[in-house]
C-alpha cells in the first residue's frame, strides 16, 4: 500500500505537466496532496518500521517529517493559486508540477534507509527547486537559478566524496545506514572524520547552515513566495534528516565526540551569521530566510550536544516548520499588496490588513520563542543541556546572540506593521479564507508547545536518537 502511494504520487506529479485545462490541473494537484496526506497518515498509523522497495524504511523520524510536509504543502499550493492568479496556464502548470515533484523527492529523502539513495533524492530536489526559482524568467531569476545550481552542485559533489568514503567502509556491499553504522565501529577515525565533514559541508546548502547557507537565502528571495514557504521549511528538513542519519553512523565510533563538536561549531556560526544579516538586510524575504539560518543553527547545536537536546532539536525543527511556513505565506500577502518586499518602503500594514498584521505580531512572538511556542520548549531544553554539561561560555554566547536576533526581528516586524511610509496601498478586504489555513498552522504549533498528545509523546519517546555524549 505504501509502495503504491509513492508510485502514484510520482505519476500524478508528472501527469500535471501534461494537463491543458486549468480545472483539470487543479484537480490533479488536489488529488496529489490528498494522496500525500493519506500516505503520511497510513505511515503514522501502521507503517512504522516497515520497508518499501528495499530502499525506504518508514521509521519514526521519516514519518514525523512526512506528516509536516503533508500539512504544509497543500497550504502552500492553495496560496500559490491565489499568488499566481495572473500567470498564464503554462507557467502555473510547470510551477505546480515542479512543486509536486519536489514533495515526492523530499518524501524519498525522509524515508531513505540508504546513504546513496538519500544523495540521489537530494540532487533531485536541486533540479526541482531550480525550476521553481526560474519561474519569473527574468534576469534576476535566471541569475539566482544558475547560482543555485552551481553552489548546490558543488555541495552535492562535496557530499558525494563523503558518500564514497562511507561506502568504502563496507567496500560498497551495504550502503544502508544500519550497515554503515556496523562497519564504522571498527573503521579508521580519520576517514570517518573526513567523510562526516564532507557530508555536513555538502548538505549545508540544503540545511541552510554554515558554510553554504547563502544559496538558500538567495533561492528564497527569487522564488515565488508560496514556494519559499516550502524551501525554507520542508526542504531544510530534508537536509536536517540527512545529516541526522549520517550523524547516527558516527555514534559507536571514536570520532563521535569530534563530529559533535563540528555540529556545535557549525551551529553557533550559523546563529551568529543569521543574527548579523537580520540587522543588515533590506528585503523581507531575505530577512525571514536569515531567521531560518539562525533557527537551524540552534537545531544543529542541540543535535551536537546530544541527549535530550538532540530530541529538542527535532522538536525545534518541527515547530519552525509550522511557524516559518505560516509567516512566509503571510509575507506573500504583503508582497501582493505593496508589489515588493523592500523593508524601507513598506509600512503601516496594520492599516492595509489588520487581521494579517495581528497575525504577523503573533507569529513573531512564536518564532522568537515566547510561550506557547514549541521553540520555547526546545530552546529551554537545549540551554539546560548546555548548563548541565558545564558549557557556560557556549550558553552565554548563544543567549547574547539570540537577544540580538529578538531585537532586530521584532524591530523590522513592528516597522512593517506601524511605520509610516509615503505610499500605502488602499485597505482591501481581509480575505479571511486565506487566513484560516495559517491560523490552523499557528494553533497546531502552539498546541505542540503546551500539550503533546499521547501519540506525539510516544513518537518523540521512540525517536531513533540516542546521541548521548
Amino acid at each position: 500500500m505504501l509502495e503504491a502511494c509513492l508510485i502514484l504520487s510520482v505519476a500524478l506529479a508528472a501527469g500535471v505537466l501534461l494537463t491543458r485545462g486549468e480545472r483539470l490541473m487543479k484537480s490533479v494537484c488536489w488529488v496529489f496532496y490528498g494522496l500525500q496526506a493519506a500516505g503520511a497518515a497510513l505511515a503514522a498509523a501502521r507503517g512504522a518500521g516497515t520497508t518499501a522497495l528495499g530502499f525506504f524504511t518508514f521509521d519514526t523520524t521519516g514519518v514525523l517529517f512526512h506528516c509536516l510536509l503533508a500539512i504544509v504543502s497543500p497550504v502552500a499550493f492553495g496560496y500559490g493559486l491565489w499568488y499566481l492568479d495572473r500567470e498564464d496556464h503554462g507557467r502555473r502548470r510547470l510551477y505546480n508540477g515542479l512543486l509536486m515533484l519536489l514533495c515526492v523527492a523530499l518524501t524519498g529523502v525522509y524515508y531513505s534507509n540508504n546513504i546513496a539513495v538519500t544523495w540521489i533524492f537530494l540532487e533531485a530536489t536541486t533540479l526541482c527547486t531550480a525550476g521553481i526559482i526560474y519561474h519569473r524568467r527574468d534576469r534576476r531569476s535566471l541569475e539566482a537559478t544558475w547560482k543555485y545550481i552551481f553552489v548546490c552542485s558543488v555541495g552535492i559533489t562535496v557530499s558525494y566524496l563523503g558518500v564514497l568514503l562511507f561506502g568504502g567502509l563496507s567496500h560498497g556491499a551495504d550502503l544502508s545506514y544500519d550497515g554503515l553504522a556496523r562497519s564504522a565501529a571498527t573503521a579508521n577515525p580519520l576517514f570517518l572524520r573526513l567523510a562526516f565533514l564532507f557530508i555536513v559541508t555538502g548538505y549545508s546548502c540544503k540545511l541552510e547552515v554554515f558554510p553554504l547557507y547563502t544559496i538558500g537565502v538567495d533561492a528564497n528571495m527569487a522564488a515565488p513566495t508560496p514556494a519559499s514557504a516550502l524551501i525554507s521549511t520542508v526542504l531544510v528538513n530534508g537536509g536536517f534528516v540527512s545529516v541526522l542519519r549520517v550523524y547516527r553512523i558516527m555514534e559507536p565510533t571514536d570520532a563521535f565526540r569530534w563530529a559533535s563538536g563540528v555540529l556545535v561549531v557549525a551551529g553557533i556560526i550559523s546563529v551568529l551569521a543569521g543574527a548579523m544579516f537580520l540587522r543588515r538586510t533590506n528585503h523581507y524575504k531575505r530577512f525571514l530566510s536569515y531567521s531560518t539560518v539562525e533557527n537551524m543553527g540552534i537545531a544543529l547545536i542541540g543535535l551536537g550536544l546530544g541527549g535530550f537536546a538532540a530530541v529538542a532539536a527535532v522538536l525545534h525543527v518541527a515547530g519552525h516548520t509550522l511557524i516559518k511556513s505560516s509567516l512566509m505565506l503571510q509575507m506573500s500577502r504583503v508582497g501582493k499588496s505593496y508589489g515588493h518586499y523592500q523593508v524601507n518602503r513598506i509600512g503601516d500594514y496594520m492599516h492595509v490588513n489588520r487581521p494579517g498584521a495581528v497575525l504577523f505580531l503573533v507569529f513573531t512572538l512564536m518564532l522568537l520563542g515566547f510561550p506557547p511556542s514549541p521553540l520555547f520548549l526546545s530552546e529551554v531544553v537545549i540551554f539546560r543541556e548546555m548548563a548541565a554539561g558545564g558549557r557556560w561560555i557556549l550558553l552565554a554566547v548563544t543567549v547574547l546572540i539570540l537577544c540580538s536576533v529578538m531585537y532586530n526581528f521584532a524591530r523590522n516586524i513592528l516597522r512593517l506593521c506601524y511605520n509610516r511610509v509615503r505610499t500605502v496601498p488602499p485597505a482591501g478586504k481581509p480575505g479571511y479564507g486565506l487566513l484560516i489555513p495559517v491560523v490552523i498552522l499557528l494553533i497546531a504549533a502552539a498546541a505542540m508547545g503546551v500539550w503533546q498528545p499521547e501519540w506525539l509523546a510516544r513518537w518523540f519517546g521512540t525517536m531513533d536518537i540516542t546521541l548521548f555524549n
